[in-house]
Formats: C-alpha cells, sequence, structure tokens
C-alpha cells in the first residue's frame, strides 16, 4: 500500500524527512512558501540518493514521486502522516499546527520536528484533534540517521503513540517514546550539555575546537557509536559490572570537573570557535563535508547492524 508523507517546510530537516520517505517509496508532498524551494529540496534529494542507493532503496523508490503544492492544506490532503518543519519559534509553530489540525482528517498524526518544546505546548491552539500533534524529532542527516523522538503531549493517548511508532518504523526509523515531556527531550539534553562542557573548554584556553572534537572522535564516541554511556560504564566496573563502576568512580560526580552552566557567548568566544571550526573545515565546503559525512555514516550502519540489538535475537529491545 502506497503511503503519503506531507512535509511543512523545506529546510534541511524538512529536506532530510522528503529523501528518507522517496527512499522508502512513499509519496512526499510538500509546501514551503520559498519559491526556490522545490528547486533546493530536488538538489538536496539529488546529493542524498548515492548515500540512500549504497544504504538500500524500498521497492517503488524514486524522486519522482514528490510533488510541490502551492498551501499547507493542499499538502495534508490525502496524507498518512504529516511532519511539520518550521523555524523554531513557538508562536509560528502553534499558528502552523492549528492551520493543519483544521485542515487534515482527524486521525491523521502530525509529527513535529521541533528540538526542545514540549508538545502539549504546541497542541495549545489545536481545536480538532489535539491529540495527534506530537514531537517527532529527528537528528541530522534526517535520511540515515535512525532515530526520531517521539513525545505526546496531555491530549496524546497510548493510542496515538503506539500509530506513531508504527508509521516510523516503516520510515525505518528506531522510535524512542519519551516518557514524559520535558523541554529538549532526551538527545537534544545530552548533546546540549557536551556542547556547553566544549564552549568552557575553548574558552578557558584549554583546548581548541579540533582538539575537543578529536577527544570524542578517537575516544569515547567509537564507544558510544555502539553502547551509549551507561553500557559503557558497565562495562568500567569490570566483571562486576555498573554497581562497582559507581561505587568507585561515584564519588568523582561531586568533584568541579564540569560546568552546566553555558559561558557567555562572547566576541572573543565567538572568534576562537569561528575559526576553530574553519581551520578544521580546511576550505573544504559545506556540501563536500555533508558527502563525507554521509559517506562514514553509511559504512558505519552497515557494521553496526551487525550489532544493535535484534541481530543478537534480542528482539523489542532499543
Amino acid at each position: 500500500m502506497s503511503r503519503q508523507l506531507s512535509v511543512i517546510g523545506t529546510g534541511v530537516i524538512g529536506n532530510g524527512w522528503i529523501a528518507r520517505a522517496l527512499a522508502q517509496g512513499w509519496d512526499v508532498v510538500a509546501f514551503d512558501p520559498a519559491p526556490d524551494a522545490p528547486q533546493r529540496t530536488r538538489a538536496f534529494v539529488d546529493n542524498a540518493w548515492a548515500s540512500l542507493s549504497r544504504l538500500g532503496l524500498a521497492k517503488g523508490a524514486s524522486r519522482d514521486r514528490l510533488t510541490f503544492v502551492d498551501s499547507p492544506e493542499a499538502a495534508v490532503a490525502g496524507a498518512d502522516l504529516i511532519q511539520e518543519n518550521v523555524p523554531e519559534r513557538l508562536e509560528l509553530k502553534r499558528e502552523i499546527l492549528a492551520a493543519l489540525d483544521a485542515a487534515a482528517e482527524p486521525e491523521v498524526l502530525i509529527g513535529s520536528s521541533t528540538s526542545g518544546f514540549k508538545p502539549s505546548d504546541l497542541q495549545r491552539d489545536c481545536t480538532r484533534a489535539p491529540g495527534r500533534v506530537i514531537v517527532a524529532h529527528p537528528f541530522n542527516p534526517v535520511y540515515l540517521l535512525p532515530l526520531v523522538e517521539l513525545v505526546g503531549g496531555d491530549a496524546t493517548s497510548a493510542e496515538h503513540t503506539r500509530r506513531a511508532q508504527a508509521l516510523y518504523r516503516e520510515l525505518a526509523m528506531r522510535p524512542l517514546v519519551v516518557r514524559r515531556e520535558i523541554e529538549g527531550h532526551i538527545a537534544d539534553r545530552l548533546m546540549e550539555a557536551l556542547w556547553r562542557e566544549a564552549l568552557h573548554l575553548v574558552n578557558d584556553g584549554v583546548a581548541t575546537t579540533e582538539e575537543i572534537d578529536a577527544a570524542v572522535v578517537y575516544g569515547c564516541g567509537l564507544r558510544w557509536s555502539l553502547m551509549g554511556t551507561f553500557l559503557t560504564f558497565h562495562l568500567a566496573g569490570g566483571e562486576p559490572g555498573m554497581r562497582h563502576m559507581l561505587e568507585q568512580f561515584g564519588p568523582a560526580l561531586k568533584l568541579p570537573w564540569t560546568k552546566l552552566e553555558a559561558p557567555e557567548l562572547t566576541d572573543e568566544l565567538i572568534d576562537k570557535v569561528v575559526e576553530g571550526c574553519e581551520h578544521q573545515a580546511a576550505g573544504r565546503p559545506v556540501s563536500e563535508l555533508d558527502r563525507r559525512r554521509d559517506d562514514f555514516l553509511v559504512e558505519l550502519l552497515d557494521l553496526v547492524h551487525k550489532y544493535w540489538p535484534e541481530a543478537e535475537g534480542l528482539e523489542g529491545r532499543i
């Protein structure tokens, strides 16, 4: 059965959803008020298609199954799933989501790609079927990274969440249901903590942006790509596991090793960060770095699939 994803807003994230859905054999109907949006989106999909082809296209996958329309109302007609990707401004999102809620059939789920807002705040102006408006937060590049955080609001039922899990799995995503709504959800809160600490290290002259990235790329990041934080520390405790690790290293949590408050973004700090990143880019345009990242991710995904829980017969594990 053919599925239709309706995409509202075609920036980097919206285009990522479009590329993923097309690769999974879905029809995509998109709306964006920018006059050059269709041209930008088709160029984006063309650039991503080589990586998606290496990863494996679903039956019926075609870039020709993308259609642009001239209004959000036209975009949601016939939708199986709606994905909102407008700029991260709460009032704007509420306005757009209320319009989508009024226009779409009441059983059609509406996912917001918001990285920080709570779904109850997003649902507030929706009067037709507010419970179907949920957070469906992906990660860039959306067409390759499989995680999507699903967060329901006050009006969201367990049935809404169950249907959302099933639909995003059809898009070859790995849905992570967040147990209760909180600003920033799960992954962005973790990334934000690391980001703040990294800014302090640059600001205090401890390390450059390149040196901080090296600490992740050649160290903890390699372990995190398979085991995450908790299981990594579980192994650090030896055969006794996490309990021994906490007994041995837990007291260090009281030591002043981290600064969770973000440093002030002074002109000096901004210059350090920008100059550091430009040094790391070494004159390569972002499009070239995108392709390099995508090539790496395709090879990495091919590897880690062999080690994910289901490959060990641990069905139902995340």
